[in-house]
């Protein structure tokens, strides 16, 4: 589940969906496989956008690069059609390819037609680099790890040191997955926005939470040498407001904000990509008809929307770093999490104000 204590967010008054979780937007369900063995700490991540055909019936869908240090599959496609028409992988960087194969296949069994009687498919990849903490050169996730995530996605799902997660870091501690939702009503009618973040990014001394510098108390404790930002995030935005994907590339324009909410400012060597889609007005790959109806946001309405955008996003972070676990890297050094980090700081510095942060974060 999402943060177990209520987010204290200055920037929307949404509150979150009963599981706090991408899950809560009707149709979405996620899989994971996890790979921890010592040298090997990795696995996949896989967002399921809707439980029928996507490729016949399409998201409207955009995908926004705030910084391009990745090598993601899929996104060009994205952006110039409007529209995803597979799952959605998250991985590490040397697994992309294998990742692609195993959802390649995944989607051709399930449509004959793919490249026989109509086109090819456009498979979307992300990844960040878990080198730190995985022997990623060994290259050990497999087709078989990426079918399992397809085949056992829920709507409940773990978060932190999982999935795609496992080797990732954030802020110099232990990172990994966290997500969140909000909710809205729109003339009435309740709808969902969520975030999913595989999260890999930041400097410790960089950390705020909640405008306490708890990174800086840290890093001086630690005497942090980091000196280049390499890291990424991945954020994958979900709704069922029927936005199109004009607008979709606007909401993941804002997720940016709520990245750097915590204190990163995006470095030269991180990565730094955003896809959202809408699981409203699908669109067929077999039209019956050449004009279409679809429902719509207007423009003029916005801002609140960009607030919720930044308001999940920000607590997706913030779950990552609460619900991740200290591990063990490949060269046997520990990974600390938040929680051990601040709990080691407080045995020697003890400081009722990362006292008060513990409890509001439900460490």
């Amino acid at each position: 589940m999402g943060l177990t204590q209520p987010f204290l967010d200055p920037v929307s008054d949404t509150k979150p969906g009963p599981r706090n979780l991408i899950t809560d937007v009707p149709g979405v369900t996620v899989g994971q496989t996890t790979i921890k063995d010592g040298t090997h700490n990795t696995g996949v991540t896989v967002i399921k956008p809707a439980q029928d055909n996507v490729f016949l019936n399409k998201l409207p869908a955009a995908a926004h690069v705030i910084n391009g240090f990745g090598k993601s599959t899929g996104l060009v496609q994205v952006n110039e059609l409007g529209t995803l028409e597979t799952p959605i992988v998250l991985t590490n960087t040397f697994a992309v390819g294998t990742a692609e194969t195993a959802l390649v296949k995944a989607m051709t069994a399930d449509n004959p037609d793919i490249g026989n009687t109509t086109g090819t498919v456009n498979p979307v990849i992300m990844e960040c680099n878990d080198g730190d903490i995985n022997d990623i050169r060994d290259i050990s996730v497999t087709e078989a790890d990426v079918q399992n995530a397809l085949a056992n996605t829920a709507e409940s799902f773990e978060e932190g040191t999982v999935g795609a997660g496992v080797g990732m870091s954030t802020y110099d501690l232990k990172g990994g997955i966290g997500s969140a939702s909000r909710t809205i009503e729109i003339d009435g009618k309740p709808f969902t926005m969520g975030a999913l973040v595989l999260s890999n990014y930041g400097f410790m001394r960089d950390l705020n939470i909640y405008n306490e510098p708890i990174g800086q108390k840290l890093a001086d404790y630690k005497a942090s040498k980091k000196q280049k930002e390499k890291g990424s995030i991945i954020t994958i935005l979900a709704t069922d407001i029927p936005f199109n994907s004009r607008q979709l590339t606007r909401i993941s324009k804002r997720a940016s904000v709520g990245i750097t909410r915590t204190g990163a400012f995006i470095g030269n060597g991180s990565g730094e990509i955003v896809l959202a889609f809408s699981t409203a007005n699908r669109i067929a790959h077999y039209p019956k008809t050449e004009l279409t109806t679809q429902a719509a946001i207007s423009d003029d309405k916005f801002d609140r929307y960009f607030r919720m955008t930044v308001s999940v996003v920000e607590e997706a972070v913030l779950s990552v770093l609460t619900h991740a676990t200290t591990i063990t890297d490949r060269k046997g050094q520990p990974r600390l999490s938040l929680k051990d980090a601040i709990d080691e700081y407080q045995q020697d510095c003890f400081d009722p104000a990362l006292e008060r942060l513990e409890s509001k974060l439900g460490l």
